[in-house]
């Protein structure tokens, strides 16, 4: 079975994506960038020169991103094997979602929970 890394992100929905990025960088000092978004480097306990990074983003509210209109958030978590990982997923009966992405900064598929609610996987390149 596969299993998650880390947490490569967190994202929610916001009204005022602006202010709220604002507010929590006033207050509590996250490292909002102009784009809006903050990321979080660390490294790997198991494999310590390996660095990664976790993200956090405030998302419109009409975003259809989160697939779920209701959904309010959505984690993104690293697996270490993309495939591998959505192939355990489908074969334990989740539902998975049949798009995958590939960029610069690795590959991204979905599956939903019990609840409805989407997951990111986030495979990181090598």
């Amino acid at each position: 079975m596969a299993k998650v890394k880390g947490i490569g992100g967190v994202f929610f929905r916001s009204a005022d994506c602006k202010a709220q990025s604002e507010w929590y960088q006033k207050h509590l000092g996250v490292p909002v960038t102009e784009h809006g978004l903050a990321v979080f480097p660390w490294r790997e306990h198991e494999n310590p020169e390996r660095e990664q990074s976790t993200v956090w983003s405030a998302f419109p509210e009409d975003t259809d991103y989160f697939e779920n209109e209701k959904q309010r958030f959505m984690i993104n978590y690293i697996v270490e094997s993309l495939d591998r990982t959505l192939a355990d997923l489908k074969r334990d009966g989740v539902r998975v979602l049949d798009k995958i992405e590939e960029s610069e900064f690795g590959r991204f598929g979905w599956c939903v929970d019990p609840e409805g609610n989407r997951i990111e996987l986030w495979e990181p390149p090598s």
